[in-house]
């Protein structure tokens, strides 16, 4: 052995590196753990591309019910003016009417 070292120091010492080596071992195995956990909460609350592809869908779905509604809705905007113009196309031929008779019993 060397100078000034005895087998008791020795032993201490290594005892001593072998108690914090485990410390370190076990920590760094904690640390593991709580990632491990970390990334299993993270992986529940990913989206999958299953459901992307379902929200995809969903949205199109809704997209045409939405286009289909307002479609509906110019449509029948466009037959209410038009029904409209035939009002008032009617009220100022009776409008003319009237003055004609107004004027021919004056």
């Amino acid at each position: 052995m060397g100078e000034g070292i005895t087998n008791e120091q020795l032993f201490e010492f290594m005892t001593k590196m072998y108690g914090d080596l485990n410390g370190k071992i076990n920590s760094m195995n904690r640390a593991m753990q709580e990632m491990r956990e970390n990334m299993a909460i993270m992986k529940e609350n990913m989206a999958t591309k299953q459901d992307i592809v379902r929200l995809e869908n969903k949205m199109d779905t809704n997209h045409r019910a939405l286009y289909d509604g307002y479609k509906l809705t110019y449509e029948k905007l466009t037959m209410l003016e038009e029904k409209v113009n035939e009002i008032d196309k009617k009220v100022e031929k009776q409008d003319v009417e009237i003055r004609v008779i107004k004027g021919a019993n004056s």
